[in-house]
């Protein structure tokens, strides 16, 4: 499962891709907002550091602007995947941003209904958001699931983006269902390497370290 980092903080893409943890960058205009930042200015300096796929989001809410706008963010940088919201005219986007061979992210998916017309459509990625179903008592990986099984069964090439992930058990869950790429807060990428447990022995061995005086430099 490919790691993207969802953020517009580059010290964090730079500290996570130093570890090879960094597949892609997904971005939106509430991650734009709080780096304070262009939007054009901080995408391109973020394709700098990530040669993988940097999703990029569009602000309008009709298709002829949406293309005009997808159009402007695929001239950035050979890795920009436009983003644009599941609705009609985000699909109408979408199909002709596809067509003309740029990578196109749907997003602000919540049913297998609208990934299915996502990959009708062509989406190179299909963004669903499972901590916004959480919220709402709704199963967010279960729709990850079903949208897994139908991709299956008909062979879309659409590659499944969970998105809104909350938790390391989120990842864990992404992974084990199936998923292409799981998108994430550096925090929640970093907090994988946590455990109670890990904690607790390495403590009891710092404990002998010292009581045996052991030392290597």
């Amino acid at each position: 499962m490919k790691f993207f980092v969802d953020t517009a903080d580059i010290d964090a893409i730079k500290e996570l891709h130093a570890l090879g943890m960094v597949d892609g960058v997904t971005t939106n205009p509430s991650l734009i907002a709080k780096s304070g930042r262009d939007i054009l200015e901080v995408t391109k300096e973020i394709c700098d550091i990530v040669s993988g796929p940097v999703s990029a989001e569009v602000v309008a809410l009709d298709a002829e602007t949406m293309l005009a706008e997808g159009r402007k963010l695929a001239k950035i940088a050979p890795n920009i995947a436009v983003k644009v919201p599941l609705t009609w005219a985000g699909l109408q986007t979408c199909k002709t941003l596809t067509d003309e061979g740029t990578m196109v992210n749907v997003t602000l998916c919540f049913s297998a209904n609208q990934a299915l017309l996502a990959a009708k459509a062509g989406a190179t990625f299909i963004s669903p958001f499972v901590g916004r179903l959480d919220d709402i008592n709704i199963d967010g990986m279960e729709l990850i699931g079903d949208i897994r099984t139908i991709y299956d069964n008909y062979g879309f090439d659409t590659q499944i983006l969970v998105a809104s992930i909350r938790t390391a058990n989120h990842m864990k869950d992404a992974a084990l269902i199936g998923a292409d790429v799981a998108t994430a807060p550096p925090a929640v990428i970093k907090g994988m390497a946590s455990h109670i447990l890990t904690d607790k022995g390495l403590d009891g061995f710092m404990a002998d370290v010292k009581k045996a005086g052991i030392k290597i430099l």
